[in-house]
């Protein structure tokens, strides 16, 4: 017995040693550590209005994929508002997945439903409860998956309810009033490959029961995009995209018919709409599709991605649409088409935006104001953003 407690002596030493140690480290670091956190918290909260934080903690973080590993190409992913852990994602073909818990963990919910392919997919900003999936992916290519409709979910995401639009085959967007649930506009695409009337834009008040036709050229031309004006959702924009393709071939997004794709606006809600020409590719250009978006903070800069074989590029009006300049006419910024040229803007900073196909590229523009004029010219400052 008297040779163990020697044997661990020396360890009881240590261990006592080594608890000794950290606390006398304790004391002398902490004090200084918490001042000088204190002190930072302080500046960064007046300054920020925000909880307090070091912005140099971010400095580190890359893009790396969180998953989940199905489907293939995504087109659909959307947030929740005020739920900064869950966020929902859609493949073409790989039916919507849930995350509640900031991507960690995915889980399947749509997989009882009779379609996989999804292309559009809006949770309601007013009832994140209620969730609309638009199936079809939309892109258009010699390889592509139709859905059957629109789908709805009141519970997020646990039972879904067939709404309708059948044969629209592809919905490029789906668009839900920020304070009414029940209002929503539908970007359908239609038939990939022949024609077909149910494609355009349609309008429901009422959740979805009824679906009314509020923008429509012909039978070869759908819907691809949607955006509000974050001022008044009375304002509504669509672009409209002659989307017909031969089943052998890949074009830029334009019909092998006819041309017929552009910008429409409306300001009663979706019931009149007016062409958005001026500054903009024509069908002699041929133009293709468009994707479109509204600057949050600043509702009359708008921005758009052009396909076009000729001045194609990145768009922007600062007049609320009435006129157009383009801003970039890199084609590694359009990277693969046809039709998958996402477009979106900061939320806080209207001269921020992104641009996503096969890279996600980052571009703030230059702009400069004389008097009442607001000048963009060409930005050089896109970057792509790259996972390291």
């Amino acid at each position: 017995m008297q040779w163990l407690r020697q044997r661990h002596a020396p360890a009881n030493w240590l261990r006592w040693g080594t608890i000794i140690g950290f606390m006398l480290c304790w004391i002398l670091v902490v004090p200084g550590f918490a001042d000088h956190s204190d002190k930072k918290a302080v500046t960064l909260l007046d300054s920020q209005g925000g909880p307090p934080f070091d912005q140099k903690l971010f400095g580190e973080m890359r893009w790396r994929c969180i998953g989940p590993f199905r489907g293939g190409r995504t087109v659909a992913i959307s947030g929740v508002p005020h739920q900064p852990n869950v966020f929902y994602m859609a493949a073409v073909n790989g039916g919507v997945w849930k995350t509640t818990d900031f991507g960690n963990t995915w889980n399947p919910i749509f997989d009882d439903q009779h379609t996989g392919s999804v292309g559009a997919l809006a949770v309601a900003p007013s009832d994140p409860n209620v969730i609309y999936v638009g199936s079809g992916e939309g892109l258009q290519r010699p390889d592509l998956a139709t859905g059957d409709g629109v789908y709805k979910s009141s519970d997020a995401g646990k039972t879904w309810t067939h709404l309708g639009l059948r044969n629209a085959q592809q919905i490029g967007a789906i668009l839900v009033d920020p304070k009414d649930p029940n209002r929503l506009f539908v970007a359908a695409v239609g038939h990939p490959y022949g024609p077909n009337a149910e494609r355009g834009v349609f309008r429901s008040t009422d959740g979805g029961q009824t679906f009314q036709k509020v923008l429509y050229k012909d039978e070869n031309t759908g819907a691809a995009d949607l955006a509000f004006d974050p001022s008044n959702p009375e304002t509504v924009y669509a672009t409209v995209w002659a989307a017909r393709v031969a089943p052998w071939e890949i074009r830029s997004g334009a019909s092998f018919i006819s041309g017929g794709s552009g910008i429409f606006k409306s300001t009663d809600a979706g019931t009149n709409w007016r062409p958005l020409t001026k500054g903009l590719p024509g069908a002699g250009d041929g133009l293709g599709r468009i994707g479109i978006a509204v600057a949050p903070s600043e509702p009359s800069r708008i921005y758009a991605s052009v396909e076009a074989s000729k001045n194609g590029g990145v768009y922007v009006s600062n007049d609320a649409g009435e006129s157009w300049k383009l801003i970039n006419s890199d084609h590694r910024i359009g990277g693969r088409g046809p039709g998958a040229m996402g477009i979106a803007v900061a939320p806080d900073n209207p001269d921020v935006l992104y641009v996503a196909n096969t890279t996600t590229w980052l571009a703030e523009t230059i702009t400069s104001v004389s008097g009442s004029a607001r000048k963009t010219r060409r930005s050089s400052r896109y970057q792509a953003i790259k996972a390291r």
